[in-house]
Parts: C-alpha cells; structure tokens; sequence
C-alpha cells in the first residue's frame, strides 16, 4: 500500500490562484509569445546544425496541450475558492443589513415614541407665548398701580 502524501490545501490552492493571476497578465503572453518565436526560429534555422522539432512543430504542440491540461484545473480551483470566498462574504453583507435594519427600526420606533412624548409637553413657541402673556398682564399690573386712574385718586 502507497503512503498517503497529506497535501496543504491553502498552500496549493494560493498557488493555483498566484498562478492563474498570471497566467491572465500581458507579461505572460509576452513571454508565451517570445517562447514560441524563438522556438520556431531554433527550429527553423537551427542551433549548430540541430533541429529538435521540425516544421510542423509536433514538440512545440505537445507543450501547449500539456500546459492547457495543467491551466485548466488550477484556474477551475482558483475560480472555486474566489467564489468561496464571494459567498462568505455575501452572508457577511447579509448579516450586516439585516442588523442595519433592526438597528433602523429600533430607532424609529424610539424616534415615534418620543415624538408622542413631546407632543404631549409644551413646545417651545407655546411657552414663549404663555410667558409673553404673563409678561403684559404684569406689565399692565405693574403701570396700573405706578399710575393710579382717577377714580382712585377721589
């Protein structure tokens, strides 16, 4: 029987996503782009007389297939723990407004309630109009005795 290896599925998997991140840059495909030319002029013209894959570039074909089956997988698994983690973070937000909400509802319930309150006290202009009355009534009190009318006087 074979010894399990035990393989570290972060550490593989931060791989496949390091290598999916670049395998989509421009500098992949430049360096892609550079491999194949170079390939198919040391092919065609030869490095000292030696031709390791002739023209219809069999080996070069072999490369690509063999790169494509490798690429596959580890974008797959990249693209699977992106959407992992796009659901984590989802429920994340979900559970964050639905918090947000009662939190909302909370306060206008709070804000309804004091709003009843104070329309039960007295408001503001409503004070200020009560003391303005009062204010003349013992002005006029006041006036009414610093200058006594006539008829008192007799």
């Amino acid at each position: 029987m074979l010894p399990r290896r035990r393989w570290d599925q972060d550490a593989f998997g931060k791989f496949a996503e390091g290598f999916a991140r670049f395998m989509g840059t421009a500098r992949f495909l430049g360096y892609m782009t550079l491999f194949v030319i170079l390939w198919i002029i040391f092919n065609v013209v030869g490095v000292y007389g030696y031709k390791w894959d002739p023209y219809p570039f069999i080996l070069l074909n072999l490369f690509f297939s063999t790169q494509a089956s490798y690429a596959a997988p580890l974008i797959l698994l990249a693209q699977n723990r992106q959407e992992a983690r796009d659901r984590v973070s989802l429920e994340r937000d979900r559970e964050q407004a639905a918090q947000s909400r009662a939190d909302m509802d909370f306060l206008a319930r709070e804000i309804a309630g004091l709003r009843m309150s104070v329309g039960d006290l007295a408001t503001r202009d409503y004070v200020r109009s009560e003391l303005r009355a009062e204010l003349r009534a013992i002005l006029a009190d006041l006036e009414e005795h610093q200058n006594p009318t006539d008829s008192d006087a007799s």
